[in-house]
């Protein structure tokens, strides 16, 4: 079984399956990003969700104004001081979506068989034939025999809320289609997407700049989720707009993969992004169903050698209504941590579902047991080889302070860093125990006012699989110049020792910087 991914001991014994899993301060190593929304908006259902394991809020712009995420981000705020769980925010934009406007938002009926007109013109009354959408460059994008799919927001996946249609003539500026499927729509805000068919908008649209340029700028955006990119200069122009938005130069870019242009252009957009999320959704869509777990596992395994977080969209659809996910979806978010996914992004399940808290707490549980059998050995000797020789100075110090923890058994690394880097690229070999990140903020000036840098670090570290971060003291320098930082280093082992994660006579690595070289250190605790 050495080339499994998984680490199974022989001989597997069945019943210890049913051995019930020791609790632990961090529900997974794998971290789980929540939408916010109608159901997961209170104080108190945050604070739920922070305890759960949610490290990661996401504020989705393609519904609801900028008053109302405020709002929920003020929640999330008071949620944090009183849980003191640390949890970055994540701003969706809305990108090229295709949307039906349905101003009644009275449910509309489609049959079967029968025809219904897409139509650009915003004015007129969507009903079982006539659908308006905010979008006038449809007819010239599409053909006879092309598929469309519309479905309820965080498409559902059911077919009797989903569905397909097929073009069967374009007139004008309308398109005609047959129903392939009787369904539903209920509500105000469906989406349409056309499949393998480029819609000639811009990635980042007026309506995503103007909210990022005022909600993002006010709130400090630790992400941007960059909706439907197609091409690497898509996330070259967003960085560019960041940076001349004063501390959102510092926004982590997450390309979101929705589309086979997307997929095409996979391997430049991860080059120039900070991280990649896989909207499942939209590419079961795009792609055919047999070949949605070969993306992903290619995709994954892209990221996991770039040392970049890879995201997962889509697994526990259901949980949205029921308490329980079924065996597939299960099986789908282990897989997902077996693949090496760095986060787990929850959509609809906590944004309109009815169990917010149990789905993050549910996914978390898998995600923990998947991690135990993770096989870390083969995952290490891949991306060492990956990597090759010579190796840079700090991918040979964080690579050997992974192997170091692992052969001494040590509960816990602690890297002390200033930018982050070391501690993602730690992150990168896939430890099995924590990683506590211990970010030193740096003093900095712009010639009008000095400031501290290392929130935005910390909370960047809260979507990468195995890292949480801890803010140290400013007066603690990062760098010492005569061995480990004692007073810091004690901080961070009582951290470690009141979460429960390092007890007495446990070896622990300590991985920093003492003036111009990087050490690696093994301790071995007292009493």
């Amino acid at each position: 079984m050495q080339s499994s991914p998984l680490i199974l001991e022989e001989p597997i014994r069945m019943a210890s399956i049913l051995e019930p899993s020791k609790p632990s301060f961090f529900p997974a190593m794998t971290k789980i990003v929540g939408t916010l929304g109608p159901k997961s908006r209170s104080v108190d259902v945050i604070s739920q969700c922070l305890e759960a394991g949610m490290s990661v809020a996401r504020f989705d712009f393609s519904w609801g104004d900028p008053e109302y995420h405020q709002e929920t981000l003020e929640n999330l705020r008071t949620a944090i001081k009183s849980t003191r769980k640390l949890c970055a925010v994540m701003l969706d934009t809305v990108g090229p979506e295709l949307q039906v406007v349905n101003k009644t938002e009275h449910p509309i009926s489609l049959q079967a068989d029968t025809s219904v007109v897409l139509t650009p013109d915003q004015n007129k009354e969507a009903a079982s034939n006539l659908l308006p959408l905010n979008f006038n460059g449809l007819s010239k994008a599409v053909k006879k025999g092309d598929t469309i799919f519309i479905g309820q927001y965080l498409f559902t996946g059911s077919e009797t809320t989903s569905v397909w249609l097929e073009v069967s003539e374009v007139n004008g500026d309308d398109v005609t289609c047959v129903i392939k499927n009787s369904a539903t729509l209920a509500g105000s805000l469906y989406t349409l997407h056309v499949s393998q068919i480029r819609i000639d908008l811009p990635t980042l649209t007026n309506k995503d700049k103007e909210v990022i340029s005022t909600w993002g700028v006010q709130n400090n955006i630790d992400f941007l989720s960059l909706s439907f990119t197609r091409h690497a200069e898509d996330v070259r122009h967003a960085r560019e707009f960041l940076s001349k938005l004063g501390d959102l130069k510092q926004t982590q870019i997450f390309a979101k993969i929705e589309n086979i242009e997307g997929l095409t252009h996979f391997d430049e957009i991860l080059r120039e992004a900070d991280g990649i999320i896989l909207s499942r959704g939209n590419l079961g869509i795009d792609l055919p169903p047999e070949k949605v777990f070969l993306f992903q596992k290619a995709a994954i395994y892209k990221c996991n050698m770039a040392g970049k977080p890879a995201v997962v969209t889509r697994v526990v659809d259901t949980m949205t209504d029921n308490l329980r996910p079924t065996r597939a979806e299960a099986t789908d978010v282990a897989n997902a941590v077996l693949d090496g996914s760095d986060a787990i992004v929850l959509g609809a399940e906590t944004l309109r579902g009815l169990y917010p808290v149990e789905t993050i707490s549910t996914v978390g549980k898998i995600c923990a047991e998947a991690e135990k059998v993770y096989n870390q050995d083969i995952y290490f000797k891949k991306a060492v080889k990956f990597v090759g020789e010579p190796m840079t100075h700090l991918e040979s110090i964080t690579s050997s302070a992974v192997r170091a923890a692992i052969k001494v058994k040590a509960s816990v690394i602690i890297c002390f860093t200033s930018s982050g880097r070391a501690a993602r690229l730690i992150a990168k070999y896939r430890p099995t125990m924590p990683v506590i990140s211990v970010v030193i903020p740096q003093l900095k000036t712009n010639q009008l006012r000095w400031t501290f840098t290392g929130a935005f670090e910390a909370r960047q570290s809260l979507i990468v699989r195995g890292l949480f971060p801890m803010l140290a003291d400013p007066r603690h320098p990062a760098e010492s110049k005569s061995g480990t930082n004692e007073s810091i280093l004690k901080v961070a082992l009582d951290h470690g020792k009141a979460f429960g994660i390092i007890k007495p006579h446990d070896r622990v690595v300590v991985c920093q910087k003492v003036g111009d070289s990087s050490v690696v250190k093994i301790i071995e605790l007292d009493d």
